[in-house]
């Protein structure tokens, strides 16, 4: 059979040549280097290396003087970095007076669950003291919060106690927006954005830390997020995760980190908390009736109930309704009630950031501040004494039938019931109603 005139020749083996001692140098000098470069690119400069000492010799010098450039430029970033690390200040909080002891579980442990009451301070000063410990140098300090309401506020107050901007030191990313750059330290964001960056970062390579704040939620992107990090943290040994979660059974969170036969540790941190008053007060008193008098009656009891706070002690109120809807008619309704020298103030997640300011730096005016289910744990309004609680909340629930997602109102848990009541004893005693 002879070969057909048009078919290509076989290509003649030539054997791989050798480097010489000059560059086999050159690149261990550089693979030695590439541990004072950023975190998030020491992989990359490992594997551009690999990739030239099997490459063609001839080629070698002119991209190793490329890939050296680029080295060099990753080094005086990091140096950089380190030099402008910000040195924190804490306030008077039950997480700061523990400092101590957490900083230190953080740089023994790759995981470490931290629990405390709503108001202790964790998700303010966590940051700061990664911070403390030269985190935030290699990578930045990711902090995962369940809504977007809570992730601006609360990377507005951490930039304000490091006397910066939102958008330098520390960023914000939630949906549509993104207000974090090259020189941020830590990236405030919702744990459906982190979960998006793994199908591009599936090594999470742009971060050194990770906070995960308000575990106990245990939403399904909470739930995937941690699942996922139980299979990267072998993997990236460099990695700090902290889990934060209310006093609700932190047990379960240490024994899924358990790396060689050893649970996560735990550290135990309460708020400071003064007695409240509980009072109940039925929308009706004749169970009989019908349901659209419930609704119709709401409106009229939340008025009553701030006629019968204000009778007490000054302060302000803060009142839990289910949704955006419903916070507007109630506000309308106490507009028109009390005198217009107290202050109604919405909170939900669509106000601008302006509105959601008012809220975080009250004046001398006496308040009452209506909010849904995001003031119960992502937020900490100041100054409550009294809290006003309808004991209903939208809720996300899949309906499996239809295959949609729906926002019903539902009746809350005695855990809810009892972390909105806490909202009034942060100060002093104070009255739930």
């Amino acid at each position: 059979h002879k070969p057909c005139k048009n078919m290509p020749n076989k290509k003649k083996h030539t054997p791989k040549q050798s480097l010489s001692q000059n560059l086999q140098a050159a690149l261990l000098e550089l693979n030695q280097k590439v541990k004072d470069c950023q975190g998030s690119q020491r992989s990359w400069f490992r594997w551009k290396i690999k990739q030239l000492s099997q490459g063609n010799p001839a080629s070698i010098p002119k991209q190793l003087t490329a890939l050296q450039a680029k080295l060099d430029a990753s080094i005086a970033k990091r140096a950089q970095r380190l030099a402008d690390l910000p040195k924190p200040e804490y306030p008077d909080l039950p997480v700061a007076d523990r400092r101590d002891e957490i900083i230190k579980t953080i740089r023994e442990n790759q995981v470490t669950i931290i629990c405390g009451e709503t108001g202790s301070g964790k998700t303010t000063q966590l940051p700061k003291m990664c911070l403390d410990l030269g985190r935030g140098v290699d990578g930045m300090i990711g902090h995962t919060q369940p809504r977007r309401l809570a992730a601006r506020s609360v990377a507005a107050r951490i930039a304000e106690e490091l006397n910066s901007e939102p958008g330098s030191v520390v960023g914000y990313k939630v949906r549509f927006h993104d207000k974090t750059n090259d020189k941020s330290y830590v990236k405030l964001m919702t744990d459906g954005i982190l979960l998006a960056e793994i199908r591009n970062d599936r090594y999470l390579n742009q971060y050194d830390t990770l906070i995960i704040d308000e575990a106990h939620e245990r939403s399904l992107n909470i739930d995937f997020l941690i699942g996922y990090l139980r299979w990267l943290l072998p993997r990236r040994k460099d990695l700090k995760v902290i889990v934060t979660s209310a006093t609700i059974d932190p047990e379960r969170f240490a024994k899924h980190f358990n790396f060689a036969g050893k649970d996560a540790p735990i550290i135990e941190v309460s708020g400071r908390t003064y007695p409240v008053d509980i009072r109940y007060r039925p929308l009706l008193v004749d169970k009989t009736e019908e349901e659209e008098a419930k609704e119709k009656d709401m409106l009229q009891a939340i008025v009553d109930a701030t006629d019968e706070l204000m009778a007490e002690a000054r302060g302000d109120i803060l009142i839990f309704l289910s949704g955006e809807r419903e916070i507007r008619e109630a506000s309308e309704a106490l507009r028109k009630h009390h005198k217009p020298s107290i202050e109604i103030l919405p909170l939900f997640a669509r106000l601008s950031s302006a509105e959601q300011n008012k809220i975080f730096h009250p004046g001398g005016a006496m308040r009452i501040v209506l909010a849904t289910n995001v003031a119960e744990t992502s937020l900490t309004v100041p100054g409550i004494k009294y809290v006003i609680d309808t004991g209903l909340a939208r809720i996300s629930r899949y309906s499996w039938r239809s295959r949609v997602q729906r926002l019903p109102i539902e009746k809350i848990s005695q855990a809810s019931a009892n972390q909105r009541s806490g909202r009034c004893g942060r100060t002093s005693n104070g009255i739930a109603i």
